[in-house]
């Protein structure tokens, strides 16, 4: 008998109140039966996040409902490759030798920066997990939390790429409470709300973001363009949790929201001390383009992009003077997807192909990638060496 804890027994349970058969929900889903009888059987125990949005949209449920994902990276060299880091952000250290100071600190702030932005994570982590253990033996001024809440908040947002989700949730909590000001609380948020939703803890995710966004929510004639990103990214992310948990007029008033407020804005923003992100029109396109995928509208998606000369789909760039954001990167992804599910896996593996050639290290940690790959598999029946090359990058056996 299954564990009656696992997706799969509340899938059932709720299937027969429901009085459909596994065949019968697979219609109404488009999620194959198969899939549903291991899941209910508990061969599967953990899902895609669109598959459990697509069986929760046929039940007329939230996802939430059937999905709380723990599928935290914990054991093998994915996780052993973040002991460091998850060490110095979870264990208070003793020091001996010279004391730090913040001045020292922060002269290598930059370089953690520079590392972060260029997703060079082996080297973020060599630089970073020392850095806090000095941070932590700074003392408790503003000037030593300011630094130490910044360093923490880069640490939270790799450890989440990375699904070191408890180690992420301590870093993000710490530098919440290090917090110098609203600004930096409220991406410290944004983070925190990102790293539910990839737990599949959607309706703490919505609930955060909205709470921090109304908490925020500026006086608009007088409002900085920070206080405007800010605003902007908690709304957005307030719509990503919605939308995934099956509540559309929610998530589609808040991205409206966010849309008026980029348009407000009327520029692109880089990233800044604050945050961790770009922000503006472009952004909100990326993520609109993300929806579309959700909503199982890849048509839209590809229509929303540039071919290239190489016939493949091409993101808008970030205008001219900003560097390449995360946010470019994983609406690449998007962009693959949309590909796939278009029937179209050899563009779909040229566009991961082109991620792989600029952020290779930000790719092999990205879980989404290798389900678009495997997806890809599946259906060739014979694999090119860019296929294998990939598969060897994102950890997908082959």
């Amino acid at each position: 008998m299954p564990d009656d804890t696992h997706l799969g027994a509340q899938l059932r349970k709720i299937r027969k109140r429901r009085g459909l058969n596994q065949r019968e929900l697979a219609a109404a889903s488009g999620v194959s039966l198969s899939l549903i009888r291991k899941l209910e059987q508990g061969e599967i125990t953990d899902t895609r996040m669109e598959t459990a949005h697509d069986l929760a949209v046929a039940l007329r449920i939230p996802t939430s409902a059937l999905l709380d994902r723990d599928d935290e990276e914990t054991d093998g060299e994915a996780a052993e490759e973040w002991r460091p880091l998850r060490a110095a952000v979870q264990v208070a250290a003793s020091r001996t030798g010279e004391a730090p100071t913040v001045e020292g600190v922060r002269e290598l702030l930059p370089a953690v920066r520079k590392a972060y932005f260029a997703n060079h994570l082996t080297e973020l982590t060599g630089l970073l997990a020392p850095l806090l253990r000095d941070a932590d033996a700074l003392g408790d001024s503003a000037d030593a939390r300011d630094v130490r809440s910044h360093l923490l908040q880069i640490a939270g947002s790799v450890l989440t790429q990375a699904r070191q989700y408890s180690a992420a949730e301590t870093a993000l909590r710490r530098a919440l409470d290090d917090a110098p000001d609203r600004l930096r609380a409220a991406g410290i948020i944004a983070t925190w709300s990102w790293l539910l939703v990839r737990q599949g803890k959607l309706a703490a995710s919505r609930e955060l973001a909205t709470k921090w966004a109304d908490d925020v929510e500026p006086r608009v004639s007088r409002a900085t363009p920070e206080e405007l990103a800010a605003w902007g990214w908690l709304l957005m992310q307030a719509s990503a949790a919605n939308l995934r948990d099956n509540r559309r007029g929610e998530a589609d008033d808040t991205m409206r929201l966010a849309q008026s407020v980029s348009v407000l804005l009327g520029r692109e923003l880089p990233r800044g001390t604050e945050r961790l992100t770009t922000w503006g029109p472009t952004t909100v396109r990326y993520k609109a383009c993300e929806r579309h995928i959700v909503l199982d509208e890849p048509d839209k998606v590809l229509r929303a992009v540039k071919p290239t000369r190489l016939g493949r789909a091409a993101p808008p760039q970030m205008p001219s003077g900003l560097s390449v954001s995360t946010e470019y990167h994983r609406h690449r992804l998007d962009v693959a997807k949309a590909h796939t599910m278009m029937r179209q896996y050899g563009e779909a593996v040229g566009v991961l192909t082109d991620v792989h050639t600029n952020a290779p290290e930000w790719l092999a940690n990205q879980r989404y990638a290798r389900d678009i790959l495997g997806d890809v598999v599946e259906r060739r029946r014979t694999l090119t060496p860019e296929m294998r090359m990939l598969a060897d990058a994102v950890g997908l056996p082959l």
